[in-house]
């Protein structure tokens, strides 16, 4: 199997790469439209700010490549978030394969929100064997609303979706790789899908 992780300068790169490697999978890194699109599978990671990120993916020319993949996708944190249609996080248009926008947490609550919450609601075979109530680490400020692709739900001030899907592309905001046994499940059933 082909695994490629995109690197396009704002990635959590590294802790991805390890959780492949204890499944035994060599994932690839790498920003080149040609293995891109020769994968079997793409991991679409991000942390950091969305504007920022969003820059660096049109310099690489990956804006346009990543909504047109037809193999699955899985969009991590902030990669989750620039799949969405637009951030309030420097009123930043996203790439819109999700059709829901990504809202900030008020400041009644600690920002951001970091450490372990439950996912419930699952829907989706990304989380074959997964309990409802399952702890995933989670660390972000934006989340995106409620909505159809929603296949997993978190409370924080509210209830938001922390994993989407749409036809061949899924998106967590949790972090699998940091999610202990559990993340790894996830992790484990996106290649299978």
């Amino acid at each position: 199997m082909k695994l490629v992780i995109i690197d396009y300068g704002a990635g959590n790169i590294k802790s991805i790469q390890f959780a492949f490697k204890r499944l035994d999978i060599d994932a690839m890194l790498t920003n080149s439209p040609e293995e891109i699109l020769t994968a079997d599978k793409v991991i679409f990671p991000g942390v950091g700010e969305a504007s920022n990120a969003m820059m660096m993916l049109k310099e690489a020319q990956l804006d346009k490549l990543i909504p047109n993949l037809e193999q699955p996708v899985l969009g991590i944190c902030l990669g989750m978030q620039l799949l969405c249609k637009h951030t309030e996080e420097g009123d930043t248009a996203g790439l819109g394969v999700f059709d829901v926008n990504i809202k900030r947490f008020s400041n009644k609550v600690k920002v951001p929100q970091m450490g372990w919450n439950t996912i419930t609601n699952l829907k989706s075979g990304l989380f074959s064997g997964i309990e409802n109530n399952e702890y995933m680490y989670l660390v972000h400020s934006y989340y995106a609303e409620l909505c159809k692709e929603t296949i997993a739900t978190t409370n924080y001030e509210t209830n938001y979706a922390s994993a989407l899907q749409h036809e061949n592309f899924y998106g967590v905001q949790f972090h699998p790789e940091k999610s202990s046994i559990a993340g790894e499940k996830i992790l484990k059933n996106f290649l299978t899908l």
